[in-house]
């Protein structure tokens, strides 16, 4: 079981996930500290889980082994210019969770040579679910490396990339995935309702679908191409319903989707990365 000491600056939605996954998964509360200005999201933490709430960041941050800058990435640099002459970067190393902002632009308003983490994890951690790709900078340990992954994997699955750049195309899939699947969700409840069907046998019908469909599609061998065709009859009513898919072109819509949250994730650098 980890014992390390996790300072959590902002306590926004990702922020939540991760700490109420890390409850879910039996981790101490009263190593976890979370810090946010705004008195209703530190009510709304202290309703919720029983952990630290603090409004002062430097609070937070003292004496925590792990320190998790869980920001917008719009108010990351103002958040790690206030705490740069507080981090101890003999014993501490920060984990950042916001998109775009790189790890040398990151060093560089810290003004020391911190060990640092990226992490692009996904709000279904909340529920033990998430998808987390992290990477390292030349500085970090291969003993803080297995605490970040400790933490991430408490709630949900983890992979390493080596390469800082494919963080963009990993926020635009698993980061901003789970919105592109509640869309589609949303979407399929309307139609169903509009075809007739009551609203919570609507709601029902296609939450247990798209279940089953990501669990198979997880447990079998076969590719989702090949469940696919296994599903599709000839001249059924699957195929009819794939054909106007293929034929508005959804596979370039999706494309298209990802190609833009990536380009955002990149601009969020140049944008918010100016040193």
């Amino acid at each position: 079981m980890m014992k390390q000491k996790l300072a959590f600056v902002g306590g926004g939605s990702m922020a939540r996930s991760l700490i109420g996954g890390l409850l879910a998964n039996n981790y101490d509360p009263s190593l976890i500290r979370v810090s946010d200005p705004v008195s209703e999201q530190r009510e709304a933490l202290s309703n919720d889980f029983s952990v630290h709430i603090l409004e002062d960041n430097l609070a937070c941050i003292h004496d925590a082994d792990v320190v998790i800058a869980a920001v917008k990435p719009q108010i990351l640099k103002e958040v790690l210019i206030s705490l740069h002459q507080h981090l101890d970067i003999s014993s501490q190393f920060l984990i950042s969770i916001a998109a775009g902002i790189r790890t040398d632009t990151m060093r560089y308003w810290i003004s020391r040579d911190i060990s640092l983490i990226r992490v692009m994890p996904n709000t279904p951690a909340l529920i033990g679910c998430g998808a987390s790709v992290l990477f390292a900078n030349q500085n970090v340990k291969r003993s803080q490396k297995n605490i970040a992954e400790n933490i991430m994997r408490a709630v949900g699955e983890v992979a390493w990339i080596n390469n800082e750049d494919l963080l963009d195309a990993v926020t635009a899939i698993s980061g901003s995935g789970p919105a592109y699947f509640f869309r589609i969700i949303e979407i399929m409840i309307n139609s169903a309702k509009k075809n007739g069907l009551d609203p919570e046998l609507s709601k029902n019908l296609v939450l247990q679908t798209a279940l089953g469909a990501a669990q198979l599609a997880k447990a079998s061998n076969l590719s989702a191409s090949e469940l696919r065709t296994q599903v599709t009859s000839k001249k059924g009513t699957t195929e009819a319903a794939l054909n106007f898919l293929d034929n508005a072109n959804i596979e370039a819509l999706f494309e298209g989707a990802v190609s833009a949250a990536m380009i955002r994730s990149r601009e969020l650098a140049s944008e918010l990365g100016e040193k």
